[in-house]
């Protein structure tokens, strides 16, 4: 029953019940140090007035000589000073020789409350005790007489304070403080409602049963995120992270990271600088554990206050492949499109002249198509054997004739000692970039007509492809810009990704790019690729 309550409901009760309890607690304990206090307070005062009265040399004198009127006399008269009880004096023996009962005088003082008085006759021990006598409950203290002249114990004085007295007053004092009490209690509801008010809004609202149903379900999204994702509080210390996570960092699934410093883990995150500005960092390619990365940086806020950042992370490889993927198929579209356009221009012409009987021209047109195609074709087959070039560099041969510009491959050029670790697709990537803006940069300049030149070569220790344009050229100030991402002088957000693409690809095989002006108008784009890595390069 208790659970279907809602939780502000819940809170309510258990912080008030908890107040209650406590407020009843110190009532109690206060009410009862109170009580015991005013009792020592009242005994001690007993007990001194009890010596006071014990150290008179009229009482002395008066015991010593038995004289017992003078002895009741003043006894009643210190008792009304002193706001006494009673104040009873005995001799040596605790008989009575004053007592505010006339009748009870001469008595023994152990008909009152059973004490005798042995302690202070005997002992001569000066102490206080709570008994009920013959003029009721009282608080007593008791001290000896002791005769200066012999320096022996003559005699008792007993004086007591009526237990009704301290009562009234405990009764007094309780009122106050249950009136205390009872205000205490009022806040304690007070604030218990204030306090779950505050932390049903700090939680939206949520029921707990919420919350647990949506942990869970953030836990299984988490897990089933194929990117990385690291969470850091405003300390810098890591508060979540998930499986995907440990894999791409390449640390074991067990690896405990959770409560430990981003910066013991993680240096090169650059999550800190973020936590400080604020700023989101998106697609930002760094090193991680000796891994490049394209990582998403997010702060978390609260209200105005930055409160963490999360950061979500994959492996540059992973974006490559799907970037080599889409190139791969366009330019196998490009390629497919351009012989689909060009034979079926070439089949019209064609089919033109054999209507019309030119039968010479038909096959001289035929023969030149072949021709030029089977020049290609070998010299392909002899200067590059590796089939994934060679099918790219057919397929800018054709898509260059589509645009009516020439792709003039250099019949010198050698292109066989490719390193075997050297990925294919991301080569043909970088060389189908450069020929497709050197074309792009010789149509816009030239129109049609226009010539783009290709030369390879393998010999030494690097690769080295040249592509030559016949466009606009580029301006010195310019030249390291274009590399950038996003870069380009197309028009359009769609540009400015190709030649960014082969810087990347550069610093990653430790190749380099040169970019110069031609004489005869144009630009010149050098590419170098090591064979070895640079340990092991000749000298």
């Amino acid at each position: 029953m208790f659970r279907k309550t809602r939780l502000k409901t819940r809170m309510i009760l258990t912080l008030g019940l908890v107040s209650a309890l406590q407020t009843a607690l110190i009532g109690a304990f206060a009410g009862f140090y109170l009580s015991e206090s005013l009792y020592d307070e009242i005994g001690q005062r007993a007990l001194m007035v009890a010596k006071t009265v014990a150290a008179s040399p009229a009482i002395v004198e008066g015991i010593r000589e038995r004289e017992l009127d003078d002895l009741n006399q003043l006894a009643t008269r210190l008792a009304q000073t002193n706001e006494a009880l009673f104040i009873v004096i005995g001799d040596q023996d605790a008989l009575r020789l004053a007592h505010p009962d006339p009748s009870r005088i001469g008595h023994s003082m152990a008909d009152d409350d059973g004490d005798d008085g042995r302690r202070a006759l005997i002992g001569g021990e000066a102490y206080v005790d709570r008994a009920l006598g013959s003029l009721g409950e009282s608080m007593r203290g008791k001290a000896p007489v002791v005769d200066p002249a012999s320096d022996s114990v003559i005699g008792i004085v007993s004086v007591g304070y009526a237990v009704d007295q301290v009562e009234t007053t405990i009764q007094r004092y309780n009122f106050v403080l249950y009136g205390v009490v009872g205000l205490m209690l009022l806040v304690s509801i007070v604030a218990a409602i204030i306090i779950a008010g505050r932390f049903k809004r700090a939680i939206f609202g949520l029921e707990p049963e919420e919350i647990a149903r949506l942990f869970q379900e953030r836990e299984a999204t988490l897990q089933s995120v194929r990117e990385g994702i690291i969470a850091i509080n405003r300390e810098g210390i890591i508060t979540t992270l998930n499986r995907t996570a440990l894999k791409t960092l390449g640390l074991p699934p067990d690896t405990p990271l959770a409560g430990r410093p981003i910066l013991e883990v993680l240096p090169e995150s650059d999550l800190l600088p973020v936590l400080e500005s604020g700023t989101p960092d998106f697609d930002r390619e760094v090193w991680m554990r000796n891994r490049q990365m394209v990582v998403n940086r997010l702060p978390v806020r609260q209200g105005a206050e930055i409160i963490g950042v999360v950061a979500s992370f994959r492996l540059r490889d992973e974006v490559d492949q799907v970037s080599r993927q889409l190139t791969r198929i366009q330019q196998y579209a490009d390629t497919l499109r351009s012989q689909t356009h060009e034979y079926s221009n070439k089949l019209h012409t064609i089919a033109g002249l054999i209507q019309i009987g030119a039968t010479a021209e038909a096959l001289s047109l035929i023969g030149s198509e072949v021709s030029d195609h089977q020049t290609l074709i070998h010299l392909l087959l002899e200067a590059v054997p590796d089939p994934v070039i060679a099918g790219c560099l057919l397929g800018k041969y054709n898509r260059a004739r589509e645009m009516g510009l020439h792709l003039d491959i250099d019949p010198g050029s050698q292109m066989a000692d490719i390193p075997a670790e050297l990925p294919r697709e991301q080569l043909v990537s970088v060389l189908g970039n450069l020929i497709d803006n050197a074309l792009e940069a010789t149509r816009r300049q030239t129109g049609e007509g226009g010539q783009v030149r290709l030369s390879m070569t393998d010999l030494g220790e690097d690769l080295i492809f040249e592509v030559e344009d016949q466009g606009a050229g580029i301006p010195e100030a310019e030249r390291a810009r274009i590399f950038q991402k996003g870069v380009s002088s197309k028009a359009g957000d769609a540009h400015g990704y190709g030649l960014h693409l082969v810087s990347q690809f550069l610093d990653r095989w430790g190749g380099s790019v040169t970019v110069d002006d031609l004489v005869s108008g144009g630009s010149r784009f050098t590419l170098y690729l090591p064979k070895r890595p640079d340990g092991e390069r000749s000298h």
